[in-house]
């Protein structure tokens, strides 16, 4: 698996066959990480806000008790497809401990404030999707916005980071230019440059997650797909 071998997704699964205390700490950064993909399910599923935050707790402490990772192989799965998984189960298990009118009614009050949720047409499974791909492009730019913090340059980044998610008009391109003192084309070829690292960073991000090349270019291309403008 060459460079995969050091990824926090590998570590859980090799960690897991061997002794799952080892792999209980790079087990609950993922979990940390990946919090909002959860909850997002939860509320698409019906359930209000505050009690899909619960509910994502106690999957989550569910998820690692009992050891739902151990079969898994980075090799063959990604770790969003194997929580999804967990998810699907989890909620059923939920569903069904549930009295029928108590669960009917509360469904009944969730989908009254379901119009504030921006993505109210989406099934359980895309909210997950999007969220997660939401997770994986906020967790990316964290880090590059804390690379340039750390370079003494978080101010320029900051007027550079509206250029980086959508391509800039001339005009306002120019004018950024000028403030900055830049030639147009050297502040085009910078944009350019942060752009390409924000990319590295992502598929960093999705390594931690993935076992191989394939379920890399798998994940890209479904981050492309639900996030048409990401990068």
């Amino acid at each position: 698996m060459g460079q995969f071998q050091t990824t926090r997704w590998s570590l859980i699964a090799t960690a897991a066959r061997e002794s799952p205390s080892l792999a209980r700490e790079a087990l609950e950064q993922l979990c940390r990480a990946y919090r909002p993909p959860v909850v997002a399910y939860l509320r698409r599923d019906g359930h209000a806000p505050a009690d899909a935050e619960d509910l994502a707790q106690a999957f989550f402490v569910r998820f690692i008790e009992r050891g739902w990772y151990r079969d898994a192989d980075p090799e063959r799965g990604r770790f969003r497809s194997l929580l999804l998984t967990a998810l699907r189960r989890f909620a059923l298990d939920q569903a069904q401990s549930e009295h029928a009118a108590r669960r009917d009614a509360a469904r009944t009050t969730t989908l009254d404030d379901a119009d504030t949720d921006p993505a109210g047409d989406d099934t359980p499974e895309r909210a997950f999707t999007r969220a997660w791909m939401g997770t994986v492009l906020d967790n990316a730019w964290s880090r590059l916005q804390d690379e340039w913090a750390r370079a003494g340059k978080r101010e320029l980044f900051a007027r550079l980071a509206p250029l980086l998610l959508e391509r800039a008009e001339s005009a306002e391109l120019h004018a950024l230019a000028a403030e900055l003192s830049l030639r147009p084309n050297t502040l085009a070829v910078q944009v350019h440059r942060v752009r390409q690292r924000l990319r590295q960073l992502v598929r960093l991000e999705l390594l931690q997650t993935v076992g191989d090349h394939e379920s890399l270019e798998q994940e890209l291309a479904e981050l492309r797909g639900a996030m048409p403008g990401a990068p």
